[in-house]
């Protein structure tokens, strides 16, 4: 079920340099309550033109109402504007995102989704931030049958079984200096990855913390420009 809690257009972004709109709404999850979502829509959406669809994993920290939001109006909207996809920032319904119940709401609010708009089902990426890239690696192995890319930032696989992650190109995004996430489990996965015949494709930053988040969006729009030509090349 969707609902509409906040009719205002976050900075009325669609009347702005082409910037999209932006709503908070709620999604019902059974059996448990309801989860709280950012939807960023091109302005010039049209139905009849297919657009790429892109799930957004927020960090950890210190949590409102509409955490998603921040990081995807921060960093994620920004660096891949230019793909003119449907965003989709939800809150985690837990401490964290590799849990059933997040699954659960997190895959059933992406198929509402897919049925309200007009979705690409070949472009289809999963990204997230620390903890959401974390989440990233989670989704991205438990759902390589619907997501068709993924983008971990900051965030390590653990003990998550990355040879799951099925054909999809994987470009992973990591600070040799992150001083939260250590980045040799990410370079590791990258390796591990590679020797399977994985299109994986490893950005090491440099001088960047973890926090500095304004610091990896140049590699975050890059990292998509990756996946895009990744995706045109299997037409």
């Amino acid at each position: 079920m969707r609902i509409l809690t906040i009719s205002l257009v976050v900075s009325m972004l669609s009347q702005f340099n082409g910037h999209p709109v932006v709503e908070h709404l709620l999604f019902n999850i059974e059996g448990h309550g309801e989860m709280s979502y950012a939807l960023s829509v091109p302005s010039n959406y049209n139905p009849d033109q297919p657009r790429p669809l892109v799930l957004v994993l927020h960090p950890g920290g210190a949590r409102g109402s509409y955490y998603g939001s921040v990081s995807m109006r921060q960093l994620f909207e920004p660096a891949l504007r230019d793909w003119g996809a449907i965003i989709v920032a939800p809150d985690a319904p837990t401490r964290s995102w590799a849990t059933e119940l997040s699954d659960r709401a997190v895959m059933g609010l992406l198929g509402e989704i897919i049925n309200q708009y007009s979705i690409d089902r070949t472009r289809i990426l999963v990204t997230g931030f620390s903890l959401g890239g974390r989440g990233t690696w989670f989704f991205a192995t438990r759902h390589s049958d619907f997501f068709t890319a993924a983008i971990p930032i900051a965030g390590s696989p653990g003990a998550i079984a990355t040879t799951a992650i099925g054909d999809m190109p994987i470009h992973i995004v990591h600070s040799r200096d992150d001083d939260v996430v250590p980045f040799e489990p990410a370079a590791k996965a990258a390796e591990d990855l590679s020797r399977t015949g994985q299109l994986v494709h490893l950005s090491a930053l440099e001088n960047v913390g973890h926090y500095e988040m304004a610091g990896y969006l140049k590699a975050l729009r890059e990292a998509g420009d990756w996946v895009r030509e990744q995706w045109d090349s299997r037409g």
